[in-house]
């Protein structure tokens, strides 16, 4: 009984984590205490060596507080938390709805037009989610919105910061996978797009046939003349197109780098905010309060992801996502593809992007890199190119898919009391869905990939 026990700990833990998630227990703490509980029980079985526990503090400073990229995230926060106080936020959200009035579901459309014009300046994920969440959530809350769908419209809107470059996970997987971070850039845009569109597709479709999830704008919604329509679009849409310029200026022209473009973003959030006269002592308390509050939640939380996956690994987590999809057996190029798709996904349930990085790419690379897919790419060259964005779109599904993805996390620390970690998971089922589907489009036409790093002329 006890070696049958000691076999199955990653099994057992893996499962009492959704237990104990579904029961409504903080996410933060379940991981942890998890990874505490699991880690001792491991112990006393033979499986876990105790003195690993001082691993997860060691990850936990250089994966989390240490984390470049994860550092740029309060500043993000900060951003836009005084965009929010400021109304320089709001008042890009009205005008882009102003444009879109006439569309089903315009608030939903407009915070998707938002979002995947903010993921290139900001390019970091959790930034770009909670960005997303503090600026248009209460507020599509406030209209009447399903809570789901503007849970998954900000959710997926955010994500989309991992594929439309400047993303830093795309120039982990170049040089992991040896191959060009500019092609790799370039791969990743169309898919980035053709997520957004499916998405579009998706909540334009939930407007017309679910009229209650998206209320409509009264008749007399927006400005009535043509000089006030003017002055409206001037005011919401000029302060933050500066500061997009601003912020992805000062990272292609070499000023400062993604991480570094946080702080630039938030010095541009306050000049806006002075030019609207809302740069007030009460206004930066306020700003700095949220800030801290929604950080800690979110820092929180990767601290006993951290520890969680750990743990998880050491009890043989990923050796049993291994040999769970390996038994099925691998025989062609295409058989290859699919294992390799589907270990992304499923491994994304317990791991981070880069763990996932670091399990998948080099081990099953090289071995892709064997088959000959010259007939269906074009030519084999450009293969590593594919593979690395399709890795990639797999990889934002993982961002979102319960109940591990990071996204799931930001959203988590910054959504309203009344709206429960179930709300937010059943909220991602229909956009990981689009998202499977683009994938499956990127696989079987690879000119969605391809062809921008052709037209550039480079890749054959």
């Amino acid at each position: 009984m006890l070696a049958w026990l000691a076999s199955h700990l990653a099994l057992i833990m893996f499962l009492s984590m959704f237990v104990f998630i579904f029961m409504g227990y903080p996410v933060a703490f379940i991981m942890g205490g998890l990874a505490l509980i699991f880690a001792l029980l491991g112990s006393w079985l033979g499986t876990f060596n105790l003195i690993g526990m001082s691993d997860i503090v060691l990850r936990m400073w250089g994966g989390v507080a240490n984390d470049p990229v994860l550092a740029s995230i309060p500043m993000f926060i900060f951003m836009g938390a005084i965009l929010e106080r400021s109304g320089s936020a709001k008042a890009m959200l009205d005008a882009t709805e102003v444009l879109l009035k006439w569309c089903p579901g315009a608030l939903a459309v407009s915070v998707m037009v938002m979002g995947t014009i903010l993921a290139a300046p900001i390019g970091v994920v959790g930034a770009a989610v909670i960005t997303l969440s503090v600026i248009a959530l209460p507020q599509m809350l406030a209209a009447g919105y399903d809570k789901r769908l503007a849970i998954g419209t900000i959710a997926s809107a955010g994500t989309l910061g991992i594929l439309i470059p400047p993303a830093i996970m795309l120039v982990v997987m170049a040089e992991m996978l040896a191959t060009s971070a500019g092609n790799l850039f370039l791969a990743a845009i169309m898919p980035g797009f053709l997520l957004s569109g499916l998405y579009l597709l998706y909540i334009l479709a939930v407007a017309i046939f679910k009229k209650g999830a998206t209320p409509k704008l009264p008749p007399g919604y927006g400005p009535q003349t043509r000089s006030a329509f003017w002055w409206t679009l001037w005011k919401g849409l000029f302060p933050m197109t500066a500061l997009l310029v601003i912020v992805l200026g000062s990272i292609f022209a070499g000023w400062a780098t993604p991480t570094e473009s946080g702080a630039v973003g938030v010095l541009g959030s306050m000049f806006i905010a002075a030019l609207n006269g809302r740069l007030k002592l009460k206004v930066m308390t306020e700003a700095i309060y949220s800030s801290c509050r929604a950080n800690g939640l979110v820092f929180m939380v990767f601290l006993g992801a951290t520890g969680f996956s750990y743990v998880f690994r050491v009890l043989g987590g990923d050796e049993l996502m291994l040999s769970t999809l390996a038994y099925f057996g691998i025989d062609t190029k295409w058989e290859m593809l699919t294992f390799i798709m589907v270990l992304v996904f499923l491994l994304g349930f317990p791991f981070e992007w880069i763990e996932i990085c670091l399990i998948v790419l080099p081990v099953f690379g090289p071995i892709l890199a064997k088959f000959d897919f010259s007939d269906h790419i074009g030519n084999n060259a450009a293969l590593m190119t594919w593979f690395g964005a399709l890795v990639a779109v797999n990889l934002q599904t993982a961002f979102m898919t319960p109940p591990f993805g990071a996204t799931l996390f930001y959203m988590k620390g910054t959504v309203p009391p009344g709206v429960t970690m179930t709300d937010v998971f059943k909220a991602m089922y229909p956009f990981v869905a689009l998202q499977v589907v683009g994938l499956i489009l990127c696989i079987w036409l690879p000119d969605i990939t391809l062809w921008l790093p052709r037209l550039a002329g480079f890749l054959p």
